[in-house]
């Protein structure tokens, strides 16, 4: 078995936000396949969403706060992990599908548990955006995909040594096809000429519909999404092994679950492991 360390524990409270706000990023993504047409305005959407997410992310962190799932050391290395996210996101630039900012979050979602990963994939992506300057309509839908990249990862069964990094070499390929699934549904509907073949045509049926998606999806970003894949799988197996082992020997360090006792006073040094 792998050593495994939640930083931040499902505990019932923050499984149910964490799940309500998985829920919400299904919906941001997939309403025109769930939404009727004319249901509400789509120039409003991505600020609503936007503005929800920060409220139930919000509700992840104080909820764990309040259930003693987070500490003020696992916040520390949420904090350290979104500013080298941010960071090192800049050397890829997306440029020909390259992606620098995947196989860190794949690889601390593993670690610290599905919801560290969770809010590491929204935390990161929104300091990223300040930096670079790529606020915007997008931002929302980069944050929800990247979330479910680093909870997913929490998720992966267990496993050890090579067997553990081929998986998460994998998973890292696989996430990279996702992510660029998901964010092509936030502008999907808006960027064609509606007498397309592969267009958004409200009133469809499902299996109609989400073939057009289909079909749009590998027109369009199929060499992009590869791209990503490819660079999510080499950095993950070349990098993996040493990250996991750093990751992991910080969280022994840590002892993020570490339960707190007060000795005391004038008890001696010894009454505390009591």
């Amino acid at each position: 078995m792998s050593t495994y360390a939640a930083a931040i524990r499902l505990r019932p409270r923050a499984g149910v936000v964490i799940a309500l706000a998985a829920a919400l990023g299904v919906v941001a993504f997939f309403w025109p396949f769930l939404v009727a047409p004319g249901t509400f305005g789509s120039n409003y959407t991505p600020l609503l969403i936007f503005g929800a997410l920060l409220v139930i992310v919000l509700c992840v962190v104080i909820s764990e706060i309040a259930e003693g799932g987070i500490n003020s050391k696992a916040l520390a290395m949420l904090g350290v992990l979104s500013a080298v996210n941010a960071a090192v996101r800049p050397l890829g630039a997306g440029t020909a599908g390259i992606e620098t900012v995947f196989f860190i979050l794949v690889l601390a979602g593993r670690v610290y548990g599905p919801g560290f990963g969770f809010t590491l994939g929204c935390t990161s992506l929104f300091a990223s955006a300040l930096i670079t300057g790529g606020v915007g309509p997008w931002m929302p839908y980069q944050m929800f995909g990247c979330a479910f990249v680093g909870m997913l990862a929490g998720f992966l069964p267990r496993a050890t040594g090579r067997g553990e990094v081929l998986m998460l070499a994998v998973y890292g390929s696989f996430s990279g096809y996702l992510f660029g699934f998901l964010l092509n549904l936030s502008f999907w509907p808006f960027s064609l000429d509606p007498n397309s073949s592969i267009a958004y045509l409200p009133g469809l049926p499902f299996t109609e519909q989400f073939q057009r998606y289909i079909a749009f999806d590998l027109a369009t970003s199929l060499g992009w999404d590869t791209g990503r894949a490819v660079t999510n799988l080499v950095c993950i197996t070349l990098a993996g092994p040493a990250v996991l082992t750093v990751f992991r020997r910080a969280a022994r360090k840590a002892r993020f679950q570490a339960p707190v006792r007060f000795a005391r006073r004038g008890a001696g040094p010894d009454a505390a492991a009591r």
